[in-house]
């Protein structure tokens, strides 16, 4: 990794860290996998940027933007969603999650319906998306990590969930897949 790659690991890195600090302090807590899985993906993004714009009209450069755009629709559909149907509040009393992530309703509208990690779906597309942009088995092995990490990370939030929202949210499990729609 050259030089100016490790410098962008580290800001990159410093701008996680900063939004995941309280999240690293509980180890418990769903954000503290997430700064991993977000180290992970910032390291597949450096090393997959050098081929970003290769051979633009390949077919797994094609399929790389495909997916890079479904996942940036489904991360702006889902993050308004739970800013405008969840009504978060700035903190829960001993919560180390972003403000936006302090729900005190329950969001089962939109993509919501059908998939309970519609956020963590995007970066799971994120991963692989910037996977095809440069296929590797490094870049296939740090994508498949970091979607490792997004399952743990999305199975902790499940508990967090079920806590503070009780049967309301054990429901809305069994009504719903955890990532694809009628399938996972």
């Amino acid at each position: 990794m050259s030089t100016v790659n490790i410098i962008y690991f580290l800001l990159g890195s410093l701008v996680i860290g900063a939004m995941s600090w309280k999240s690293l302090k509980n180890p418990a807590s769903h954000g503290f996998y997430r700064f991993f899985a977000f180290e992970v993906l910032l390291l597949l993004i450096i090393i997959a940027a050098p081929d970003w714009f290769k051979d633009p009209f390949s077919l797994n450069q094609q399929m790389s933007w495909f997916i890079l755009i479904i996942s940036l629709m489904l991360i702006v559909h889902s993050t308004t969603l739970l800013i405008v149907m969840g009504l978060p509040q700035n903190s829960r009393p001993g919560s180390p999650n972003l403000a936006f992530e302090n729900t005190t309703q329950l969001v089962i509208v939109g993509i919501f319906r059908f998939i309970r990690h519609p956020m963590y779906t995007s970066v799971i597309l994120l991963n692989f998306g910037v996977f095809l942009k440069s296929p590797s088995l490094v870049t296939a092995g740090l994508g498949l990590v970091a979607t490792i990490l997004l399952y743990i990370v999305a199975r902790v939030e499940e508990k967090e969930n079920v806590g503070y929202f009780g049967s309301e949210y054990l429901n809305y499990m069994k009504k719903t897949k955890m990532f694809i729609p009628f399938l996972f």
